[in-house]
């Protein structure tokens, strides 16, 4: 079995795919993909769990091997992007990665985050005041709100926002299937402004240090305990990570709802429910869908054997919506209970930032149904293609 993941068939409906995947009762090989593809959710969940499946290849391949599959997959010649991009604290493992999570663990912590629930809700506010009638929901909300809240936990100043959602969605860009020489040049091009941007907000912050990231990663790096490109790397990787994926969430959470109505109702009915709501969208519609691991040593998984340098697709969007694992998985149900999700991803990898998304989307999600009593869909959305994202392109709605 191949997927398609580029094909508008499998953007509009992947959980077919998923489906036909789970069925086969074992791992599937996608030659396409070069990997084996696992769809259950314990294969994913012990996938994710198991120290010997590494993310980095260093350490699984030689020097050279590694070379040949970066120039296989074009992501070779790319200085600054390799250094700041292809390394990183979700592409280590093991002490690395340990040390990096260590560093900037407290400032993901619930208790950090709450500090930045009032300023969002403000920002929220003032946004949907704005947005009235027949809107494009994705760039017209959705785009505006995780840069401004990301932005603030780094300490970039809120001008400039805008121009770090705009970096960030043009290194992302290059980590799906479609990789062309154009879209190469544009991630390199774009981690280039990037790194000096970041050379100067932190020369700044070491001449007037604020509580803010920035200025601790800066701090750690004058200390010793983070190299400079470490501190390039997480930072750009924060905004990154987080930005993309919010917006889709956000688009592809408010789409659930408008599908499933009485779930909209029952919400608006029952506020208190919102919190389990948001954990239902990241079940339902997980942002980030597929993850690889690479098998560091020879394991055994799924019922079977497999050799050192084996690399598995970890499918969170087909786990989440396990038959085996969640009662009626393609129904989107807001008081779901109890909800053990993957949208997060599990194990050493989980979501760093997934207090921050889920206050965001409580936020989000709690004024948008006090202030707009009526939320109409106008048109089917057409979805992003590929097998790491997922989320609308658009989603046009009517808010009243």
């Amino acid at each position: 079995m191949v997927l398609d993941p580029l094909s508008p068939a499998f953007a509009r409906d992947p959980y077919a795919a998923y489906d036909a995947l789970r069925a086969a009762g074992a791992p599937v090989w996608d030659a396409g993909l070069s990997l084996w593809l696992l769809p259950h959710f314990d294969w994913v969940a012990a996938a994710a769990l198991d120290k010997r499946l590494v993310r980095a290849p260093d350490g699984v391949f030689t020097a050279d091997e590694i070379a040949a599959q970066k120039r296989d997959a074009n992501w070779h010649d790319m200085p600054l992007h390799s250094r700041f991009v292809q390394f990183s604290l979700l592409d280590s493992d093991g002490p690395v990665h340990d040390r990096l999570r260590k560093l900037v663990f407290k400032e993901f912590t619930a208790a950090s985050i709450a500090r930045l629930r009032e300023e969002t809700a403000r920002f929220v506010g003032g946004l949907l005041d704005r947005v009235q009638g027949e809107v494009e929901f994705v760039a017209d909300v959705a785009a505006h709100i995780p840069g401004h809240v990301i932005g603030r936990l780094l300490g970039a100043p809120d001008e400039d926002c805008a121009r770090l959602c705009g970096w960030s969605e043009n290194i992302v860009q290059y980590f799906d299937l479609d990789r062309s020489d154009a879209k190469k040049a544009l991630a390199e091009n774009t981690t280039a402004e990037f790194y000096d941007y970041l050379k100067a907000l932190a020369a700044q912050r070491r001449r007037e240090p604020r509580d803010d990231l920035i200025t601790r990663l800066a701090a750690a790096e004058d200390a010793g305990t983070l190299s400079h490109d470490e501190f390039i790397s997480t930072a750009m990787l924060i905004l990154m990570a987080g930005h993309g994926s919010s917006i889709d969430v956000m688009s592809s959470g408010l789409h659930a709802l408008l599908r499933f109505p009485d779930q909209m109702a029952r919400l608006r009915a029952d506020p208190a429910l919102l919190p389990g709501a948001v954990q239902e969208m990241f079940r339902f519609e997980p942002p980030l869908p597929f993850f690889h691991r690479f098998a560091s040593e020879d394991v055994e998984l799924a019922g079977r054997t497999f050799p050192k340098g084996t690399k598995f697709g970890l499918l969170y969007g087909a786990a989440n919506r396990d038959p085996a694992a969640f009662a009626e998985p393609n129904r989107f149900d807001a008081g779901r209970t109890p909800n053990r999700h993957l949208g997060f991803g599990y194990g050493a990898h989980l979501c760093l930032g997934n207090h921050i998304a889920r206050m965001t989307m409580e936020t989000v999600f709690g004024a948008l149904l006090q202030r707009r009593p009526a939320i109409t869909l106008l048109d089917e959305p057409v979805w992003k293609t590929g097998l790491s994202v997922r989320g609308p392109k658009a989603l046009q709605v009517k808010l009243a």
